[in-house]
């Protein structure tokens, strides 16, 4: 499952999610990190059944997690497939069909919104982001 973890200015520069893995065994495979002097936001994948021990480990060192459980929205009918989230997904969530139609793998989505503000008929939304 896909969970995003917030980092806040005053334990950034701490090793949290160092600590929360080695504390409970549990790995994180992360596949997006956005770190500034702010804060810090990463997303990650955690096994299902690990994710309450991994989100307490991280919620007792200051981190706040949330899951990530809704994927990106494509509205077919707004869409004018100009490809434009193609060219931008980190994931390749979407892709042209044999036909040039828009393919859409929302499986691959780790919710980032890069495509929501790409898109210039708004036909993607992101439920918990944007």
């Amino acid at each position: 499952m896909k969970i995003k973890i917030n980092i806040s200015s005053d334990i950034l520069t701490k090793p949290i999610m160092a600590e929360a893995i080695l504390e409970t065994g549990v790995l994180l495979n992360i596949s997006q990190a956005h770190f500034d002097r702010s804060h810090g936001e990463v997303v990650a994948d955690v096994e299902k059944d690990k994710f309450e021990l991994m989100c307490k480990a991280l919620m007792d060192r200051g981190a706040k997690v949330t899951k990530l459980d809704t994927p990106i929205r494509w509205d077919e009918n707004e869409c004018v497939e100009c490809s434009a989230c193609i060219s931008v997904c980190p994931t390749k969530v979407f892709a042209l069909a044999d036909d040039f139609s828009l393919e859409v793998d929302e499986t691959k989505c780790i919710q980032c919104a890069t495509c929501v503000d790409m898109c210039p008929h708004n036909a993607l939304s992101l439920e918990n982001n944007k």
